[in-house]
């Protein structure tokens, strides 16, 4: 007798294609939480859509001391500066499986992924706001 095949749902894989309207709701909702809560710790937000998934990343403002440029550096302070300025820090990627219900996937920089996330209250579904604000931690630092 062949083992039977059982079905499981896997919160790390599959989703459906985020409706603009969907797209446009959740933009507002990220935006509004993040003026709350972390205003000044950020320039601004990307927030991007593709497929199933929305990505979060905050642009910052480099904190660079004025003394700050060692001997053989390939750039000028400026320069670096404005590299640091335009480098994103990603903080999650939402996938969404409808009816305000999205799977979390947290950036994890010692690895330069996302890896699979639970929410704040332990469940693998949750509200995109809940997913930045506990990915927002990189606005701490």
């Amino acid at each position: 007798m062949s083992p039977r095949k059982v079905w499981v749902f896997d919160p790390d894989s599959g989703g459906i294609k985020i409706p603009d309207s969907v797209k446009n709701d959740v933009e507002r909702r990220i935006n509004n939480i993040s003026q709350q809560h972390f205003k000044g710790k950020y320039t601004h937000l990307d927030i991007r859509f593709k497929g199933q998934f929305c990505y979060i990343d905050a642009f910052q403002e480099p904190e660079v001391s004025e003394d700050w440029h060692p001997k053989d550096w390939p750039e000028t302070r400026e320069e670096y500066i404005e590299r640091l300025r335009k480098t994103p820090t990603h903080l999650c990627r939402l996938r969404y499986f409808g009816n305000d219900r999205w799977g979390f996937a947290f950036y994890t920089y010692s690895n330069e992924k996302y890896e699979l996330s639970v929410f704040p209250d332990g469940e693998f579904f949750g509200k995109p706001e809940d997913a930045f604000m506990a990915s927002a931690v990189y606005l701490n630092g």
